[in-house]
């Protein structure tokens, strides 16, 4: 990522539908590791879209009949972690980086005072994992991001992001200065609530005309 010593932009990308697909390989991976941490086959299905994956593993027990608990989200978090990094080569053949994602990247790198991470409802670990696959990840500052194991509440992370940038840099990030990119209403709300303004891409399941 190119040395950028006077930041003035924070931009916050969402990752799945908005700038990779992994086309049915995520959520047999996210089966198989609530399968791996609770003995249990995976009979009910939580809502995903535009939430964080603490919030999806709680609902998911709770269809289970389980109780959630720091334990399954510490098991959960290294589980899925782990079925990412195996089966990397399977993500890499069967998903796709999304058209034009790669080159907005670069082009947004390029631009003055301007600093890239992620925000995403996605682990960390599995983040990092989805954008190294598809050479997504040049440009990105992952240790300014927020992810899915930092907090359930999808708005609070853009206060984690922003805080997270500021110490790094040395610089407040207000509203105006952080901006999500996402293609699902959930990004909208996560900037009203949290404190950052939106840009939405009709990539993911929402139309040009639904984001308008």
């Amino acid at each position: 990522m190119p040395n950028n010593p006077e930041p003035r932009l924070l931009v916050l990308w969402d990752v799945d539908h908005t700038l990779i697909e992994t086309r049915g390989v995520g959520f047999r991976l996210y089966q198989a590791a609530f399968e791996q941490i609770t003995g249990l086959p995976m009979a009910h299905k939580a809502e995903i879209t535009g939430r964080t994956e603490r919030a999806i593993l709680a609902e998911t027990l709770r269809l289970h009949g389980l109780e959630s608990s720091e334990e399954y989200q510490a098991r959960y978090v290294a589980a899925l972690a782990r079925q990412y990094e195996e089966h990397a080569e399977e993500l890499r053949q069967r998903g796709r980086a999304l058209p034009g994602a790669k080159e907005a990247l670069a082009a947004v790198a390029e631009l003055p005072g301007v600093v890239q991470t992620v925000l995403s409802g996605n682990l960390r670990a599995v983040a990092v994992t989805k954008l190294r696959v598809f050479g997504l990840d040049q440009c990105i500052d992952f240790e300014i991001g927020a992810y899915g194991d930092d907090e359930e509440d999808r708005p609070k992370l853009v206060a984690v992001a922003r805080q997270r940038a500021e110490e790094k840099y040395g610089v407040a990030f207000e509203r105006s200065s952080a901006v999500i990119v996402g293609d699902s209403p959930s990004d909208v709300e996560t900037g009203t609530k949290g404190g950052a303004t939106v840009i939405g891409v009709a990539s993911g399941k929402g139309s040009a005309e639904e984001w308008r």
